[in-house]
């Protein structure tokens, strides 16, 4: 289970700070999945971030008794100078699994061809993408954090994507942001709304689309 316990996320600005999150509170079990419904600016990817690890709270507590991704297809965890390969090597080494039997999966998956062995500084935003699915596929998660995934790629891609991540791995945990309301009830069981730094969670999800509807035009 993973665990957000009354999470506060505050960043410095000009003139003071900013609270983005504001005493989160939810529970993710194993095998479930959770959509989180929010505006542009409502701090649906910072929760995302600090539940992968990458931030920490300003407050409260996050508590994973169970492996979870980085945000998948998020490319910013990549050391610039090194190849893709090297990436995937070094990656692999802090997971502690093996790397030599996932580069051909890599290779095939991210369909980079001779630039996997050419530094990620030269890749373009999508290629850098391809190649984080990819890694995310190879190394295993109880959850996995996905952040608007479907905007990888053309149509051909996200049938690889979703083959992967929806097919051969439904029996895992995940949290979805999503703007597309049909991506959100097709892959969810539950949701939850970001309005203004408050999470509300809900167990029907037409229930959240109504909450969510209903709050779209406040700020964040």
């Amino acid at each position: 289970m993973i665990q957000i316990i009354d999470v506060v996320k505050r960043y410095h600005v000009r003139g003071g700070e900013s609270t983005v999150l504001d005493h989160i509170n939810l529970q993710v079990a194993r095998g479930e999945k959770i959509g989180i419904l929010g505006r542009n600016g409502a701090g649906k990817s910072t929760l995302i971030r600090l539940i992968s690890g990458a931030e920490r709270p300003t407050s409260g507590r996050i508590i994973r008794n169970m492996s979870v991704s980085w945000p998948l297809a998020f490319g910013g965890a990549f050391q610039g100078s090194l190849t893709g390969l090297d990436n995937l090597r070094f990656i692999c080494r802090i997971y502690g699994t093996s790397t030599e039997d996932k580069i051909p999966f890599v290779q095939e998956f991210s369909e980079l061809g001779k630039y996997l062995r050419e530094p990620v500084k030269t890749y373009s935003a999508g290629m850098r993408a391809r190649l984080a699915f990819a890694i995310s596929m190879v190394v295993e998660f109880d959850c996995f954090l996905i952040d608007e995934i479907v905007a990888v790629g053309d149509s051909r891609f996200h049938e690889k994507c979703n083959l992967e991540l929806f097919e051969k791995r439904k029996d895992r945990a995940m949290i979805l942001v999503s703007h597309d309301p049909g991506f959100i009830r097709e892959h969810c069981q539950h949701a939850s709304v970001l309005v203004k730094g408050k999470l509300t969670s809900f167990d029907d999800i037409e229930e959240a689309f109504f909450y969510y509807n209903a709050h779209a035009a406040e700020v964040a």
